[in-house]
C-alpha cells in the first residue's frame, strides 16, 4: 500500500519541529497543517451513496496547498487549456540556468530576495543577449518557471525558462533563429553573472559582501536544447516543469519508525534508485523546498508579458499565415482535453453511478 505525505508529517514533522524551531517559517507550517487536513473532514466535503451496497461514499475535499502532491496534479489540465490561446506556431528552446553553489546558502536564508533576483535578472539576460543584431536583433518570449530541489530533495535553485526559437524585431518583423541554434551559451552565462553581480551590488550590498568571490569568477552554468515544435512540445514542457512539486506520493516507498525511503532518478545512469533518510531529515529537506508565500513561480517576459498580449496576438497571427500547413496555436492538433464533472466511485464495489446525497460542512470550534 502507498505511503502518504501526509503520513508521514503526521509521524515525523513533531519531531523535526521540536530540532529545528528556529526553521520553521509560516510558509512551512502552513504547508504542514494543510497537508495533514487533505481530504479529510477537517476540510469539509460531500457526501454520495451507492445503490448496489447501500453504502454511504464520503469525499472530502484538497488544501489546494501548491506544496501538497495529492492536489498538484488537479490544477495541470485546466491550467494547460488556458494556455493555448497564448501559444505560438513556431519552434522552441529550453533553458536552463543554475545558481552556483557558493551561493545556495544565501539563497536559502533570503528567498524571496533571490528567487525573485533569479528569474527575473535570467530573464533580462536572455532578452538583452537577444536584442543584439548580432546574435537574434528580436525579442522572443519566455515563460519561467522556479525549482529548488533534485531528485534527492537537496537544495538546487534553478530556473527553467521556454523560450520562442525567435522573436519580434523593433520594426515588428518575426525573426526566426538558426535551425537548431539559439543563442550562445557561454555569452548567456558570462552575461547573467554580470547582471546579478552588478544587480547585488546595488540593491543589497550587506548580501553582496556575504558572497564568496569565487562566485564571481567561475562559469555559472546555463544550458539551452531544441524543444519540440508549436504545441506538442509545449504541452509536453508545461505539464512537465510547470506543476511539479519536489516528490509525488507515488515516490515514497516505505516508512518505519525511524526512516522513510523513496525513489528518484539517478539521471547520469539513466536508472531508478531508492534513497533511505531519517524521518525528521526527510522532513527538512521536504519543507526547504516550500515557496514563500505570495511567491509567484510562474513568471512570463518578452513577447509574452501581460503588457504585450495585443503584439503577441498579432504576431500569433502572422505565424499561422506564414505556416498555413503547420498546427496553428489558434486551432491544436492534440488540445488538452477539457475536465470531466467529478464522479465518484464506490470504493467498495466499484459501482460508478453514485446518488449525491449533500455537502458536508467543516466542523467549526465552538466554545465551552
Amino acid at each position: 500500500m502507498a505511503i502518504s505525505l501526509a503520513e508521514v508529517l503526521q509521524r515525523f514533522a513533531p519531531a523535526y519541529q521540536q530540532r529545528y524551531p528556529k526553521a520553521l517559517l509560516p510558509s512551512h507550517q502552513r504547508a504542514i497543517r494543510d497537508i495533514l487536513a487533505c481530504r479529510t473532514p477537517a476540510l469539509g466535503g460531500h457526501r454520495w451513496h451507492c445503490p448496489e451496497c447501500d453504502q454511504d461514499v464520503y469525499v472530502y475535499h484538497g488544501c489546494r496547498n501548491r506544496a501538497c502532491p495529492a492536489c498538484h496534479a488537479a490544477q495541470t489540465q485546466p491550467w494547460l487549456v488556458d494556455r493555448q490561446a497564448e501559444l505560438l506556431p513556431c519552434p522552441y528552446f529550453h533553458l536552463t540556468a543554475t545558481v552556483p553553489e557558493g551561493l545556495r546558502d544565501l539563497f536559502r536564508s533570503h528567498q524571496k530576495i533571490f528567487y525573485d533576483l533569479l528569474m527575473s535578472l535570467t530573464s533580462q539576460c536572455v532578452l538583452e543577449v537577444a536584442a543584439n543584431p548580432k546574435h537574434l536583433g528580436a525579442m522572443p518570449g519566455i515563460l519561467a518557471v522556479l525549482h529548488t530541489w533534485t531528485g534527492m530533495l537537496t537544495y538546487h535553485p534553478h530556473v527553467h525558462c521556454l523560450v520562442t526559437a525567435g522573436g519580434v524585431s523593433p520594426d515588428g518583423d518575426w525573426i526566426a533563429c538558426r535551425p537548431g541554434f539559439f543563442l550562445p551559451v557561454r555569452v548567456l552565462s558570462r552575461h547573467l553573472r554580470n547582471l546579478f553581480q552588478q544587480t547585488l551590488r546595488k540593491r543589497h550590498r550587506q548580501l553582496f559582501d556575504q558572497v564568496p568571490a569565487q562566485v564571481w569568477r567561475q562559469q555559472w552554468v546555463l544550458n539551452c536544447l531544441p524543444w519540440g515544435q508549436a504545441q506538442q512540445g509545449v504541452l509536453d514542457y508545461l505539464a512537465r516543469y510547470v506543476f511539479r512539486i519536489a516528490i509525488t506520493q507515488r515516490r515514497i516507498l516505505d516508512m518505519d519508525a525511524q526512516t522513510v525511503t523513496f525513489q528518484y532518478k539517478d539521471r547520469k545512469a539513466n536508472r531508478q534508485r531508492t534513497c533511505r533518510l531519517e524521518g525528521t531529515e526527510f522532513v527538512r529537506r521536504y519543507l526547504q523546498h516550500v515557496l514563500p508565500k505570495g511567491f509567484h513561480k510562474v513568471r512570463y517576459y518578452g513577447l509574452w508579458h501581460p503588457r504585450r498580449r495585443a503584439l503577441a496576438q498579432q504576431v500569433r497571427l502572422l505565424l499561422a499565415r506564414q505556416r498555413p500547413a503547420q498546427p496553428s496555436a489558434l486551432q491544436p492538433a492534440n488540445p488538452p482535453k477539457p475536465l470531466a464533472p467529478f464522479q465518484p466511485v464506490c470504493p467498495k464495489c466499484g459501482c460508478r453511478e453514485l446518488e449525491y446525497i449533500g455537502p458536508i460542512p467543516r466542523p467549526r470550534c465552538r466554545g465551552p
